[in-house]
């Protein structure tokens, strides 16, 4: 079916990932619903953590349980696991942020009225990208300032004449790649999420409310899949966190690895 007028099925379009402006920020800033979806999940994450922190008991309440629960996943599976104890407690606040800021960003795709993730625009996967190449940069310069660059462009044990491959590949794969890769899978999860959960649902709408007829018996599948691809994001929304936090940290452990 395609989307014609009329009372016709409209299906999902890249537009909506380019909302009209609102208004403009001190005049000059222009603010879509997108940009008010990541404010108001920026404000959910600092409320979240300020209500489960700021009066810490011994014996923590049901929120201070939850809320201390999630900042031990990222420090013991991701910080710890894979850093260890002291380089794990140095780059924690940076892996906690990321993670807590993907995931609540992530999870307004499923949320009724938002409706679309605030990571489901360029900027946000872009940024955070760009935050991870620089802590991996600065933790290979702190451990190693004058072999960092030496050692990840020239592997040791490689016969000279090799590096004429291997090096221009190690820096595509090293300094180029991995903060693009970094941004995309974040931002085209979010993507194909959203025009899923959009396509059931404008289906289900199209089927149960302009066909009717037999055509709504086709409505009460698409409106299955909607559930069922709605349960789906819940899973990617939080995967999608930790595999953005953990690949962060196996680019900081191969930063700070013994050989740099």
């Amino acid at each position: 079916m395609s989307a014609e007028d009329g009372g016709g099925f409209h299906g999902p379009s890249i537009d909506e990932f380019f909302p009209d402006t609102l208004f403009d920020l001190f005049g000059v800033i222009p603010v879509n619903r997108i940009h008010l979806i990541q404010i108001l999940a920026t404000i959910a994450v600092i409320v979240v953590f300020w209500l489960g922190t700021r009066r810490m008991r011994v014996v923590p309440g049901r929120f201070q349980s939850l809320v201390e629960m999630g900042l031990d996943f990222v420090r013991v599976n991701i910080a710890h696991d894979l850093l260890g104890r002291k380089d794990g407690d140095r780059f924690l606040p940076i892996l906690t942020t990321m993670f807590f800021m993907i995931l609540f960003m992530n999870i307004t795709g499923i949320i009724p009225f938002l409706n679309i993730a605030g990571t489901s625009i360029i900027a946000v996967p872009l940024t955070l990208a760009i935050v991870s190449y620089v802590t991996f940069i600065y933790a290979g310069i702190k451990k190693s300032p004058t072999n960092f660059f030496k050692n990840a462009l020239f592997p040791a044990g490689v016969p000279w004449p090799v590096y004429i491959i291997v090096t221009p590949i190690e820096l595509i794969s090293t300094f180029i790649i991995r903060p693009v890769t970094l941004t995309l899978r974040l931002l085209m999860n979010m993507v194909v999420g959203h025009l899923l959960l959009v396509l059931c649902f404008s289906a289900t709408q199209f089927f149960l409310f302009t066909a009717g007829s037999w055509w709504a018996t086709l409505g009460a599948g698409t409106l299955a899949f909607g559930f069922a691809f709605t349960v789906f994001e819940i899973l990617v929304a939080v995967l999608q966190a930790y595999v953005f936090a953990i690949l962060t940290a196996v680019y900081i452990q191969l930063a700070v690895a013994e050989e740099h």
